[in-house]
């Protein structure tokens, strides 16, 4: 909910940030969650052992970059360029959506990966 470093907080912390989470994402999107992706990609064998038994499937990405800084924003141009250098097959992207770089990119970079045979799915879609 407050994208806290999860081995920093109590058990209890942890089931309360990802419950209001979990209830603000399905009262405003009617979305159920059940995939987590830990916050900073910071995790422990306790903090994976409390959601993984609150029901979630722990997911990291394999493929980030520095594009979350509000006010330090990388250049589209080698964002974009970066980005499509590193596309690989089972790519789990993460582009983080406060990005106005990313929102300034991501159409083009949609097109262009289908264009070299990429496919978008879900993570449900995925692992069958």
């Amino acid at each position: 909910m407050n994208h806290k470093s999860m081995p920093d907080l109590t058990d209890e912390k942890i089931r309360t940030e990802v419950m209001e989470l979990h209830q603000v994402m399905q009262q405003k999107f009617g979305y159920e969650m059940k995939y987590l992706r830990p916050p900073m990609g910071e995790f422990s064998e306790r903090t994976l052992q409390i959601t993984n038994s609150l029901g979630y499937r722990n997911v990291m990405w394999s493929f980030a970059y520095q594009d979350w800084d509000e006010k330090n924003q990388p250049d589209e141009a080698k964002s974009k360029e970066r980005i499509l250098n590193n596309l690989h097959p089972g790519e789990i992207m993460l582009l983080h959506g406060n990005s106005q770089t990313n929102t300034n990119i991501l159409d083009s970079i949609i097109k262009e990966a289908k264009n070299m045979g990429y496919e978008f799915r879900s993570l449900d879609e995925f692992e069958k």
